[in-house]
């Protein structure tokens, strides 16, 4: 299975315009044969966005929806991109994954990130349902979520060998170590295959960290992108992604010591 995930600079609340990259970067992956496009957190409508999210969001069965559905069928891949999902008087922070099938799943961000998210978001408390890619078992998570290793146990648990992971991450020093170390870690206890797409340049006074890699189940780089726009490619081998990779986590883990990471007395107050 190839896979390709796109960095982009955002064009801030201009969907037409993102759109347009997003299909270019879609040409490009489709001619190499790759079975799945990862694109950024908040990718169709830009992430700064704050003053403009209510205006910018779409229920499920909106123009963005419609045009990825589109562009996955032309292309003939599958398609992740990111956008704000109205639902009601409620917008979440969402990831769309679109399949050539016509098949389409939504996932909304469970952890939100510092006080303008929380402001503008309503948060959401579902895992990611689990899908197939090129025959692979995927799921998705959004930027911050990943960070949380008992979130990503859940996805591998529920049996996913793929994790894809648009974000958004504003540049630091922090930040630039979520990247490089977090998320090649993140991949290897889980012995799994993680996308992280990320957002480049600045929006709005926000700068962003990029980050963009394809990390594989040894905790190794399969692709990483530089520190602008870029579109990265790697093959995942499935033998890689279905178990018996490195050490045996999800195998030996001994669920009867865990109680507390359930019990929400336990947690510190925040």
């Amino acid at each position: 299975m190839i896979v390709s995930a796109l960095q982009m600079q955002p064009a801030s609340c201009n969907k037409e315009k993102n759109l347009e990259q997003i299909s270019q970067a879609a040409r490009s992956a489709s001619a190499t044969g790759a079975n799945l496009l990862v694109t950024p957190e908040m990718s169709v409508t830009g992430y700064a966005i704050w003053n403009d999210i209510r205006r910018m969001a779409e229920p499920r069965d909106g123009f963005i929806s419609a045009a990825l559905q589109k562009l996955t069928r032309e292309m003939n891949l599958a398609i992740t991109a990111g956008m704000p999902e109205l639902d009601g008087g409620e917008v979440f922070n969402t990831a769309i994954c679109a399949l050539p099938s016509g098949d389409i799943h939504f996932y909304r961000k469970c952890h939100l990130f510092g006080a303008d998210e929380r402001a503008a978001f309503h948060q959401g408390a579902q895992p990611s349902e689990i899908f197939e890619v090129g025959g692979v078992k995927a799921g998705l998570l959004i930027c911050y979520d990943v960070e949380f290793p008992e979130w990503t146990r859940t996805l591998a648990l529920a049996g996913a060998e793929l994790m894809i992971v648009p974000t958004a991450l504003p540049k630091s020093a922090a930040n630039e170590r979520v990247s490089r170390l977090m998320i090649p870690t993140r991949a290897l206890e889980n012995q799994c295959t993680i996308i992280y797409a990320g957002l480049c340049g600045s929006e709005n006074a926000l700068e962003y960290q990029g980050g963009t890699c394809i990390a594989g189940p040894g905790g190794e780089d399969l692709a990483r992108a530089g520190a602008g726009p870029a579109l990265i490619t790697a093959t995942i081998e499935r033998q890689e992604t279905s178990g018996g990779y490195g050490d045996p986590y999800l195998n030996d883990r001994r669920p009867d010591l865990y109680h507390a990471l359930v019990n929400t007395d336990s947690d510190r107050d925040v």
